[in-house]
């Protein structure tokens, strides 16, 4: 193997820099493509992915152990192992973990932008539509 060969095979076996610990639990990036993620989440119990907006990627959820509370535009509903749910474009979403166990979800992520800076946060939007209204 060459060392530019090297190199490569090392890059690819580096964890995404989406990849990490969170204040609610990690989420470890499974497969990347050009318009595409595919994420495990694991939810610690009692806590929350903070809600959140998208405006240029689709995600659909798994369970794949324990229970999720998932909030999806003005729907609340709870999901258990071996059922899904789909959050559209634009549409304002979170999902918690209200069990005493790990939630572990897969997220598919798809969409024609995959950077991390299209996710806009309720109080960013308030922030945003404050500092518009005083101009």
């Amino acid at each position: 193997m060459t060392r530019n060969e090297n190199q490569a095979q090392f890059n690819q076996d580096e964890p995404s820099a989406h990849s990490g610990m969170r204040y609610w639990g990690k989420v470890e990036v499974v497969e990347e493509g050009e318009n595409y993620r595919i994420n495990r989440l694991e939810i610690k119990p009692k806590h929350r992915i903070k809600p959140q907006i998208h405006y240029h990627r689709s995600e659909h959820w798994v369970v794949v152990s324990g229970t999720a509370k998932v909030y999806c535009g003005d729907e609340e509903r709870l999901l258990h192992r071996n059922e899904s749910t789909y959050v559209p474009l634009a549409t304002l979403h979170s999902v918690e973990n209200p069990g005493f166990i790990p939630l572990i979800l897969l997220e598919i992520q798809n969409g024609e932008y995959m950077g991390e800076d299209d996710t806009e946060r309720p109080y960013d939007l308030t922030v945003a539509k404050l500092a518009t209204e005083d101009k």
